[in-house]
């Protein structure tokens, strides 16, 4: 069995983290081919629309309350969530006109809906809900963001169209598609405490931004943590060929094995 990394955590920073912001706004243009124009968090993995196992396996860590921006296909997604209420969540839908424009502004559209710390997730990531759980347990200072990260570079589906991060300690210093040097890759999986949304708002050129301009901005303060997911797995499903790929490795990848965690706590 492989040893998983080391993970430190601040006793005194531990927020319980039950509320959930998804973006689910995107119009999936690249999966158009295989969904008809249904909107992308509803095309079927394993029997299930990706956004089910994205909010069955957040509210399996332990998330309560759950936010979903929409944009594509507002209304197919409003009849969606009236006939699919599971018991234990409690979900607001907001909408996000503007859903031609970066990820950051669908983040911004959540912000009244929160009231604390909260996961962040990608409507077109699956993951293991062990990997949710394992994040919400991290500590999160005010005015910090963590980032799930995957350290397996060998192992990565689609490389060119993977977000790269780099890393020094545990401290994010660059993220990006673009980027050469990388040690690590963005799961889209987000622990993030409110200032996220002063820091986006930052960012804004003409009324737009990426969740990766926020991201970049708090990396160049020191306030973007890297939390390493170890042999979990996760993938984002956004092409036809991401889609058949997850499907081939659901069964082995996402059979819910616990990530195996050694914490030490230290004083801040």
């Amino acid at each position: 069995m492989k040893e998983t990394k080391r993970i430190r955590m601040r006793s005194r920073h531990k927020p319980r983290v039950e509320e959930c912001l998804i973006l689910a706004a995107g119009n999936g243009r690249r999966l158009i081919s295989l969904s008809g124009g249904l909107p992308k968090p509803l095309v079927r993995i394993n029997g299930q629309p990706l956004l089910e196992h994205v909010m069955l396996g957040a509210h399996e860590a332990g998330i309560k309350r759950f936010v979903v921006v929409v944009g594509y296909g507002a209304d197919v997604m409003h009849r969606w969530f009236a006939d699919w209420s599971p018991e234990g969540m409690s979900v607001t839908v907001v909408e996000n006109s503007e859903y031609h424009m970066d990820n950051g502004v669908s983040v911004l559209r959540g912000r009244e809906h929160l009231k604390g710390p909260f996961l962040l997730l990608m409507a077109d990531h699956i993951f293991e809900p062990d990997t949710a759980r394992a994040m919400l347990r991290q500590p999160l200072p005010e005015g910090e963001v963590v980032l799930a990260v995957d350290s397996k570079l060998d192992r990565i589906f689609d490389l060119d169209d993977a977000t790269k991060v780099k890393r020094a300690g545990d401290h994010i210093v660059e993220i990006g598609k673009q980027i050469t040097a990388y040690d690590a890759f963005d799961t889209g999986m987000f622990l993030c405490s409110s200032a996220l949304f002063d820091v986006l708002e930052s960012a804004k050129k003409n009324g737009n931004c990426s969740l990766s301009d926020g991201m970049r901005v708090l990396g160049q303060s020191g306030r973007l943590r890297a939390f390493d997911i170890g042999d979990a797995s996760w993938q984002d499903v956004d092409t036809p060929e991401a889609l058949a790929y997850a499907e081939s490795i659901f069964d082995r990848q996402f059979s819910r094995v616990p990530i195996k965690e050694t914490v030490s706590y230290v004083q801040a």
